[in-house]
């Protein structure tokens, strides 16, 4: 049985897959599939629309976020330094990674910083409960 921190972690990949889609399909709809299949040598004819371009944008920030959170997940696990305090930091992490999406494609300021730090602080919990 997997423990809460792998239950996220798992959740959060699979969350990767959805916003690759949100992103995705837009972007194939709006710059053509000659574009998207292509080896993207030049610079795309159109543009995206701005919701497209930002759903792009968080899909990028949710790698980048999951690089820490995987590393805290990964220290708590092979440490056995499980708590309440780091399920719940995972749990947070993964509503903020979704409550993202929204925010960052409808421009939801400042509250779009607001939801990425909540999900950045849990990580940061995470790892210093490793450390204490």
């Amino acid at each position: 049985m997997m423990t809460p921190e792998l239950t996220v972690l798992t959740f959060a990949a699979l969350l990767q897959f959805v916003q690759f889609a949100l992103y995705a399909v837009p972007a194939n709809i709006q710059l053509g599939t000659g574009y998207t299949m292509s080896a993207r040598d030049r610079e795309p004819s159109k543009q995206l629309s701005d919701k497209a371009a930002r759903l792009g944008r968080a899909m990028s920030n949710h790698f980048e976020g999951m690089i820490l959170f995987t590393i805290a997940v990964g220290v708590i696990q092979m440490s056995g330094q499980n708590s309440g305090l780091t399920a719940a930091c995972a749990w947070i992490y993964l509503f903020a990674r979704i409550a993202y999406i929204p925010a960052y494609a409808l421009g939801w300021n400042p509250w779009r910083s607001v939801i990425w730090f909540a999900g950045f602080l849990a990580t940061l919990v995470m790892l210093l409960a490793a450390l204490l």
